[in-house]
């Protein structure tokens, strides 16, 4: 089938507001979700990160109630425990291009405001990506690595473009509260994107062009299933 690029935070911890770090890392959920669903469809997913260092899972992301329940944490530990190769030896952004994938696909936790929305790689990559039509699917969070996309005029690549992504609701009723160093939502807007977001914690998908986008976790199995659709037209 087709090979797919996963884009993960590589960021452990994120600078909040009044200046104390917080942990943080990818939410394994959304990426275990995202991995589980495109290789089960038979595609091959292709794990990357800034520098290949290792993508850390936000441990709340795998605290039973953060998730809702034990169980489901577990299932969430045992699916990473089982790509764990494919965990500890990511591959180089620096060294990819997007001419070698169907799609780029982007999955959350507060890591990506850290790294990936100012990673030039990435940048370039979404510029590649964006200019050939291939689909690109971040979500959650993950839509703060489209920031990382800057034109040579110094525009953003997705301005004009209609997204979702981790609402400012979201945020302040179940993120980091006032604490946040800065919305993905709300900056996504001052960018120049024009942003759809749906009640809070429901599944939410935004497809524009290439662009399909999703809301928050509970999005990460609808916005997987949009982008298998769009790659098997």
């Amino acid at each position: 089938m087709s090979k797919i690029l996963m884009v993960v935070t590589a960021a452990d911890s994120l600078t909040l507001a009044d200046g104390s770090a917080h942990p943080t890392g990818f939410w394994a959920e959304e990426l275990v979700v995202a991995h589980r669903e495109l290789t089960a469809a038979g595609h091959d997913v292709v794990i990357a990160t800034p520098a290949g260092r290792v993508p850390p899972v936000d441990p709340g992301s795998l605290s039973a109630e953060v998730v809702g329940d034990a169980a489901r944490a577990e299932e969430f530990r045992a699916y990473l425990d089982a790509i764990r190769a494919e965990l500890d030896h990511p591959a180089t952004l620096g060294d990819l291009s997007a001419a070698d994938f169907a799609a780029v696909v982007l999955p959350g936790g507060h890591g990506p405001m850290a790294d990936l929305a100012v990673d030039e790689d990435l940048g370039r990559i979404l510029l590649e990506a964006d200019a050939d039509e291939l689909p690109i699917a971040p979500f959650c969070h993950g839509p703060a690595g489209l920031l990382s996309a800057t034109t040579a005029d110094g525009g953003f690549a997705f301005a004009g473009r209609t997204l979702t992504a981790f609402s400012d609701e979201e945020e302040a009723s179940g993120g980091l509260g006032e604490n946040t160093p800065w919305l993905v939502a709300a900056t996504l807007r001052e960018r120049g994107a024009v942003v759809e977001n749906a009640a809070p914690w429901t599944s939410h998908v935004v497809r524009d062009g290439n662009l399909i986008s999703g809301q928050n976790p509970q999005s990460s199995d609808a916005v997987t299933k949009a982008l298998i659709e769009v790659l098997g037209d």
